[in-house]
């Protein structure tokens, strides 16, 4: 009866999570949409662009702020001041990287297309390292977050990479090794960003940075890697 009874509960909790992820996967996929609508939205208009990176460079501070506030909780000096100088750089940071963002896509700059592409770079490594992890599993990649696998990695690198034959016109002057380190890098810099903002949540021993995107929980959750990879992008392209 005891064995009969403790099958029956097992049968129920993996009911029970396979309609959650149900559930939680189509909110990531409902949610994606909206924001790559909005993404189409940005690079053919230069208003939603300007207003979106205000709105988006707004709460991912916030979001930025609520992990430091959890992790140097306390009042003494040292944690203020702690706070107040990862606040800063957080606020200094961010707010360089969206108007240098602006001032590429108003000007229509040559690096207006390095910015889509280190774009659809971070986006292909979320998404590689979320369908890999999940199909093959395996081995796990660090303590720091516990979902990610070395399998879930290896496919963030192998969906970079597939990108090149669909933006091969922009590599017309690069050798074709200089693009599969420059797509890779990229990536990996996606990765490295990913796993420092898991590091804060794990530090401030949250979950998610907000709710306010159901299915992937903060606006800081979804661009994470974006937020660190954008900038390589750029530099790259310019030493390139």
């Amino acid at each position: 009866m005891i064995l009969e009874k403790f099958l029956i509960d097992l049968d129920y909790s993996r009911e029970t999570l396979e309609v959650s992820n149900m559930l939680e996967l189509k909110k990531r996929i409902i949610t994606s949409f909206f924001l790559f609508s909005l993404i189409i939205l940005m690079y053919f208009y230069n208003f939603i662009l300007i207003i979106g990176l205000i709105i988006i460079t707004v709460i991912v501070w916030i979001e930025f702020n609520g992990l430091i506030s959890k992790i140097f909780s306390r009042n003494d000096t040292k944690n203020k001041i702690l706070r107040f100088i990862y606040k800063s750089l957080s606020l200094i940071y961010q707010s360089s990287l969206s108007i240098f963002i602006i001032l590429i896509f108003v000007n229509n700059t040559e690096y207006k297309i390095f910015v889509i592409y280190a774009l659809s770079i971070s986006i292909a490594s979320d998404t590689g390292g979320l369908l890999f992890g999940k199909i093959f599993k395996g081995r796990k990649l660090t303590k720091i977050s516990p979902k990610k696998t070395i399998s879930g990695s290896v496919g963030s690198f192998i969906l970079s990479l597939l990108l090149i034959p669909f933006f091969s016109k922009i590599f017309e002057n690069f050798v074709f090794i200089e693009i599969v380190i420059y797509t890779l890098l990229i990536s990996l810099m996606s990765q490295i960003g990913d796993l420092f903002i898991s590091y804060l949540k794990r530090k401030a021993k949250v979950k998610n940075t907000s709710d306010l995107l159901p299915g992937h929980g903060g606006l800081l959750d979804r661009i994470d890697g974006i937020i660190f990879a954008l900038p390589l992008g750029i530099f790259l392209t310019k030493f390139l």
